[in-house]
């Protein structure tokens, strides 16, 4: 496994995938590294779908919003991946939302997208974070049941290319010392 801080540096997101298969050894790992990630008063509030079958990939696909740049990626991928959380778990307590923000699932994803997002990268797998879509006929496509979200599609295979580093902020330019 590489150096924590170089994949971190390195990991990009990924729209173009070779045509090699993700063995279930290697898919498996990258699902663990979202088992471990953390997550509100340990709720775990995800539930993931792996869609491998082509015909899924299209329905999928369908879905996403006219001109997003990861159209292509959907169906050249061999996996997708489709992030759900269960509501009214994460930031709750014995049934009542205790933080301001209310329900935690977006966080707690979040953290669990980049904790598969580095894992995958470690692993020589490019994902992309696809969010701009109709999550309403995706989540009928998936059959995700009442009670939980669908919040993003991730495919995720071998990269054919990846693109070099956007332009970074510099730390100083956004951590603040003591005061904003």
């Amino acid at each position: 496994m590489a150096d924590f801080m170089e994949v971190l540096r390195n990991r990009r997101s990924i729209r173009s995938y070779q045509d090699q298969d993700v063995p279930e050894s290697t898919l498996n790992r990258v699902l663990e590294a979202v088992q471990w990630s953390p997550s509100w008063a340990n709720t775990q509030c995800w539930e993931i779908v792996v869609v491998r079958e082509a015909e899924t990939k299209v329905k999928l696909q369908e879905t996403l919003s006219k001109g997003n740049p990861a159209t292509k990626a959907v169906l050249e991928a061999p996996i997708v991946l489709a992030l759900c959380g269960k509501l009214q778990s994460s930031g709750y307590y014995k049934g009542e939302v205790t933080t301001k923000f209310g329900d935690w699932i977006l966080y707690d994803l979040g953290i669990a997208t980049q904790s598969l997002c580095l894992a995958a990268w470690s692993l020589g797998l490019g994902t992309v974070v696809v969010g701009l879509f109709d999550h309403d006929r995706a989540r009928a496509v998936l059959g995700v049941p009442d009670g939980y979200d669908l919040v993003s599609l991730i495919p995720l295979g071998f990269p054919a290319k990846a693109p070099s580093a956007p332009k970074r902020r510099e730390v100083a330019e956004f951590s603040h010392r003591e005061r904003f």
